[in-house]
């Protein structure tokens, strides 16, 4: 018989590994900007602030999906708040 802390433990673990599937994401998403990055400075090298400047924050704002489901998976292992309801 499974009793309910074991339960919740064995889900926020599998909830916490689904959770890292945003990074996947974010590393393709960035992935494909710096990419069309350098093939925007490769048409137009007078560009080259401009474009990277843009890059930059896309893959700063493509980083931020990742991050959250790190910080979502820390939570569910480290300090499950899902525990304090049992």
């Amino acid at each position: 018989m499974v009793d309910g802390q074991s339960l919740v433990l064995a889900a926020s673990a599998i909830g916490a590994g689904l959770s890292m599937i945003a990074g996947i994401g974010a590393g393709i998403g960035q992935g494909f900007a710096a990419g069309k990055g350098a093939e925007a400075v490769g048409r137009q090298p007078e560009a080259q602030g401009d474009i990277i400047r843009t890059m930059l924050l896309g893959a700063a704002v493509a980083e931020t999906t990742g991050i959250y489901g790190l910080v979502i998976a820390l939570i569910l292992l480290f300090a499950n708040p899902l525990l304090g309801m049992l």
